[in-house]
């Protein structure tokens, strides 16, 4: 990133405060993108939980302030992340309905909890939803967000730098693809470990000892997305260049496709896809 660039965010963050609604693993995971890229200052943030002993492990760790009330964390906030596990959100938005002001705008990374509901739920407009992933918790995660009209220029480049400090972040103009996403990537991560579990036991099957196959396989799959990644090219043109005829790799893809495996991704994204949208539909605001 050139110093230009930097400046340019930071002067996009200066002077704005942050409100983390619950201080789970996500929001402090959040906070510490942000504090150590040094787009915001500890006193930039606060962050609410019910837990004293949470909110002082934040407090030591982070130099931020951690208060128990949710109403009180929002007052003077820009923006209002909600990070609470789902169970939790009708309760939260029950106490904190009416109370966000106009200027202000609540950005839910809740699973499931549709613009509408949260809109509903908190008595206001200006909403962003985002959908996450798990590698988001090491600065290597995938976000695709979603704002309403009513979240401007400006507070979407904020929204955007906060975002980006947890990896790389998509802003899709349809609320739909969030819910795709949270079948692809949110998801996704799920469909990576099984694949890498299945791998090591083949290699345990094979007479490895777990570690070695635990190593190679990790390494494998890290290797494998960075080159990717860096050449540009199809994924097909990718395993083409490895797979030689009458090879070890044909065999192997031979088998893979004989398996249905190509088919069995596919039905596992859309069934996850198609149970995001029933937990939608199964909303009711609170």
């Amino acid at each position: 990133m050139s110093n230009s660039s930097e400046a340019s965010n930071n002067q996009s963050l200066t002077g704005a405060r942050l409100a983390f609604v619950g201080a789970g693993v996500m929001a402090e995971a959040m906070i510490a993108g942000l504090l150590n890229r040094g787009l915001v200052e500890p006193s930039q943030i606060v962050a609410s939980h019910p837990r004293e002993d949470r909110r002082a492990a934040l407090a030591k760790r982070h130099g931020i302030e951690a208060i128990e009330s949710n109403r009180d964390s929002i007052a003077g906030a820009d923006l209002v992340f909600l990070t609470v596990k789902p169970q939790a959100l009708p309760g939260v938005m029950k106490q904190l309905h009416g109370r966000i002001e106009p200027r202000q705008v609540a950005i839910s990374i809740v699973a499931g909890a549709t613009i509408a509901n949260l809109s509903a739920g908190l008595g206001h407009r200006a909403i962003v939803r985002v959908m996450p992933n798990t590698p988001a918790q090491i600065g290597k995660g995938m976000l695709v967000w979603h704002a309403t009209e009513e979240v401007d220029a400006a507070q979407r480049e904020r929204i955007r730098l906060v975002l980006g400090a947890l990896g790389e972040e998509l802003l899709v103009d349809e609320e739909k693809y969030v819910d795709m996403a949270t079948a692809l990537s949110g998801t996704g991560p799920t469909y990576v470990f099984l694949m890498m579990e299945a791998l090591i036991d083949a290699g345990v099957h094979m007479g490895f000892p777990r570690r070695i196959a635990e190593q190679i396989v990790l390494q494998t799959v890290s290797g494998s997305v960075d080159f990717a990644r860096d050449s540009k090219k199809h994924m097909a043109e990718l395993r083409n260049m490895v797979t030689s005829p009458g090879g070890t790799s044909a065999e192997a893809i031979y088998q893979m496709e004989k398996g249905g495996l190509r088919t069995v991704f596919s039905r596992a994204v859309y069934a996850a896809y198609q149970r995001t949208q029933s937990l939608a539909e199964g909303e009711k605001p609170r």
